[in-house]
C-alpha cells in the first residue's frame, strides 16, 4: 500500500495542538483531534502510536523551532544586550505564532512536567542552553554582571509565557483600571526589554544578603 501523504502528520499536529491547549492533556481525546486534522484514528495511529507519543512530538517540535530561533540570534554579530532584546522579541512573536503554547506549557509547569520524558526535555533545554550562551558572553565581556544564566532565562520567559497565555484576562483588568493605558503585547515587550537590560546592566547593585 503506498504510504499516507506527509502532510497529514503536519495537520494530525495542528490539530492536536488546539486540543491539548484547550483541554489539557487528560481532556484531550483522540477522536476529537482526529475529526479536527480531517483523518481517521488509523491515520492518526499511523504517524503517532499513542497520544502521549504525539503530545511529546508536538512539545519536541516546538522547543526545537524556538530553540533554532534563538540559536541564530545567539549567532548574530550583534552585541549581548541586542541579543537580548532580539530573544525578547522573537520569543514573544513565536508564542504569538503559536498561541496554543502558553496554556500547554503552564499545564506542564502546573504538573511538574510529569509527561516529558528525557528526550523532550533535552529538545527543551537546548532553549535555555541558547540563552544560557548569550547571558555567559556578556559576562566575559563585562556588559552583564556576573549572574546564573538559568535566572535570566526564567526572569524573561516566564513573563512572556504568562503575560500572552492571560491575555483576555489582562484585558479584562486592564478595562477596569480606567485610569490606565490598555495592554497591549509590543508594549510588554518593550517593558521587558528594558526590565531586562537594567537587570543584566553590569553596574546594577546586587541586593546585599545578611
Amino acid at each position: 500500500m503506498p504510504r499516507p501523504a506527509r502532510v497529514s502528520a503536519d495537520r494530525i499536529l495542528d490539530a492536536a495542538a488546539l486540543e491539548f491547549s484547550e483541554r489539557g492533556f487528560a481532556g484531550a481525546r483522540v477522536d476529537r483531534i482526529a475529526r479536527r486534522a480531517r483523518v481517521n484514528k488509523a491515520m492518526l495511529y499511523y504517524h503517532f502510536s499513542s497520544k502521549q507519543g504525539l503530545y511529546r512530538v508536538l512539545l519536541r517540535r516546538t522547543f526545537t523551532l524556538a530553540a533554532e530561533r534563538i540559536r541564530a540570534i545567539a549567532a548574530s554579530p550583534a552585541s549581548p544586550a541586542d541579543k537580548i532584546d532580539k530573544i525578547i522579541a522573537g520569543f514573544a512573536a513565536f508564542i504569538r505564532e503559536r498561541d496554543f503554547f502558553p496554556a500547554i506549557m503552564l499545564r506542564e509547569v502546573a504538573e511538574g512536567g510529569s509527561r516529558l520524558d528525557r528526550e523532550t526535555l533535552l529538545t527543551l533545554v537546548a532553549v535555555p542552553a541558547a540563552v544560557a550562551q548569550i547571558v555567559q558572553e556578556g559576562v566575559a565581556r563585562g556588559t552583564f554582571r556576573p549572574i546564573n544564566p538559568l535566572f535570566a532565562h526564567l526572569t524573561m520567559i516566564a513573563p512572556i509565557v504568562f503575560y500572552l497565555a492571560a491575555g483576555s484576562f489582562l484585558g479584562e483588568v486592564g478595562a477596569l483600571l480606567t485610569h490606565l493605558q490598555p495592554l497591549a503585547a509590543d508594549d510588554f515587550v518593550h517593558h521587558m526589554q528594558d526590565v531586562m537590560r537594567r537587570a543584566l546592566a553590569h553596574d546594577a547593585s546586587p541586593r546585599q544578603t545578611s
